[in-house]
């Protein structure tokens, strides 16, 4: 073992160290050597290529003989980080194609091509900038079939809108460009087995904070200490024994079931409305909280989106599937409060919370009435904390803000422009509390940390979704803003939502 590694720290090979990368360069005898070079040439040598010194031994052995291999050092700090992208980037498009392209697809009855720019995050592939002839989807389809033709399925054909462009198309709507990315390149991997591993273990998590949000939903039965413990931040000594919660697991069973089916159910509506139009999506990645019982999922397109409507469309039919059951057990629970022969099925809760929605608390001060909320708790049936969860969770999963459910809707019917926009306005209520109330700072911090980037555009990022598509859109923002704004101290008092001690 030890003559290996000696024969091997002697051998010629690549030296690679923490600040100096080594390479070996071959040894010319003294005839065959060149002049040495001049100063200047010297260092316009070293300017082009970097920092090189050779490593030899002069104080023993024959002279202008090195006892050692010849090293050819070179200083990673001097590498061209833009040749080096270039290098370990995504791979660019073929020119032989990109002019097979320009000569077979492109002429005066398609699209009349004036430039090329690149196009792609790393400027990978190729925008083609020009006159179209033609109806915008008319002639997409038809670049698209005879691309098909030409190269098979190695390329993706993108229409998006010219960038910087001075006027609009003379047929209407903006003026069009066609970009080119290698499919790889362009559409997303597959689902990795440490995905879903990942997904299992969140979901696992988020069965336990459902749980813990049903007996949370207890508090007024549950032993004094624990509650002492988790709501009084001056408490001092041990933590109690959790155990103490063991008989309350059973009774949060019906607000943990809830809340899951709830989110599965949001999930079912993506997949449903993702089905007929051929698109893939990834497993949900679900997101454990302790106050909803969960921040929703992270649900990723697995395949390249053909035009805008399909955004939108399987963007919203989540959420839409999520609020409808949602508001459908929040509404039962209501009724079922306000029927004296369900009270053994109620639970007290401090009737604060109902100040968290400025919706939801008027819909519950309308349903139970002034002498019910206006106590210091409210009895009421556990769907009620279900639906709660859900609606708000919903809410907060169509604020219109990177890859948020609301966001990639807002993204398909306005437009990148409109959602930058927009998610400014939203973090700086986030912010501010105006939104969420207490929950405000950390769905904040998450989106900021895992959905803040907006999605990838689709094939046919041009074509507009309509009229009623926009309309919906802005109805459902409106109700998610009175459903995230808290009553204020002032208005709670005015309708009796819960005791307001001070001003």
């Amino acid at each position: 073992m030890a003559a290996a590694a000696a024969a091997l720290a002697s051998s010629p090979m690549v030296h690679l160290t923490a600040s100096r990368l080594r390479l070996p360069r071959p040894s010319r005898s003294p005839a065959a050597a060149t002049p040495s070079p001049s100063p200047a040439s010297a260092a316009s040598e070293r300017t082009r290529s970097g920092s090189f010194s050779s490593s030899s031994s002069s104080s023993s052995g024959t002279p202008g003989i090195s006892n050692e291999p010849p090293f050819l050092s070179f200083s990673v700090d001097n590498i061209d980080t833009v040749k080096l992208l270039e290098l370990l980037g995504p791979e660019k498009v073929d020119s032989a194609d990109v002019k097979a392209i320009k000569e077979k697809l492109f002429g005066y009855t398609t699209f009349w091509l004036t430039r090329e720019e690149p196009f792609g995050d790393l400027g990978e592939g190729v925008l083609f900038i020009g006159n179209l002839r033609g109806k915008r989807e008319e002639i997409f389809a038809k670049l698209q079939q005879q691309l098909r033709e030409l190269t098979g399925d190695k390329y993706n054909l993108f229409m998006v809108e010219e960038p910087n462009s001075e006027g609009e198309d003379p047929r209407g709507g903006p003026r069009v460009s066609f970009g080119l990315l290698r499919r790889e390149v362009s559409e997303p991997g597959p689902t990795t087995l440490w995905q879903y591993v990942i997904s299992l273990l969140l979901f696992l998590l988020t069965v336990f904070s459902c749980v813990e949000l049903g007996i949370a939903s207890k508090i007024s039965s549950l032993p004094p200490e624990i509650v002492t413990y988790f709501t009084d931040p001056n408490a001092t000594g041990p933590p109690p024994d959790m155990q103490l919660l063991l008989p309350f697991v059973e009774s949060a069973l019906p607000v943990a079931y809830g809340v899951l089916a709830i989110q599965l159910f949001h999930e079912v509506g993506h997949f449903l409305a993702a089905f007929p139009k051929k698109v893939k999506l990834s497993i949900p990645f679900f997101i454990p909280n302790f106050t909803l019982g969960t921040f929703g999922a992270i649900t990723q397109f697995k395949s390249i989106l053909p035009d805008k409507k399909t955004m939108f469309d399987i963007s919203m039919a989540g959420p839409l599937a999520g609020a409808a059951l949602s508001f459908s057990m929040f509404s039962v629970g209501l009724l079922l409060s306000s029927n004296p022969a369900g009270a053994s099925d109620l639970v007290e809760v401090p009737s604060k919370l109902f100040q968290g929605s400025l919706l939801l608390g008027l819909v519950s001060r309308a349903t139970l009435g002034y002498r019910a909320m206006h106590a210091a708790t409210v009895a009421i049936h556990p769907l009620v904390i279900a639906g709660w969860c859900g609606l708000t969770t919903t809410a907060f999963n169509m604020l219109p803000v990177g890859c948020l459910d609301g966001g990639r809707a807002l993204q398909g019917a306005f437009g990148k422009d409109a959602l930058f926009g927009f998610g400014l306005t939203t973090y700086s209520l986030l912010g501010l509390g105006v939104l969420g109330g207490p929950l405000s700072l950390p769905w904040g911090l998450y989106v900021l940390i895992c959905q803040r980037t907006p999605e990838k555009p689709c094939l046919n990022d041009v074509s507009d979704v309509g009229t009623w598509r926009r309309a919906a859109l802005i109805v459902s923002v409106f109700l998610v803003v009175l459903t995230l704004i808290p009553l204020w101290d002032e208005l709670a008092e005015d309708l009796g939502v819960g005791l307001v001690t001070s001003f």
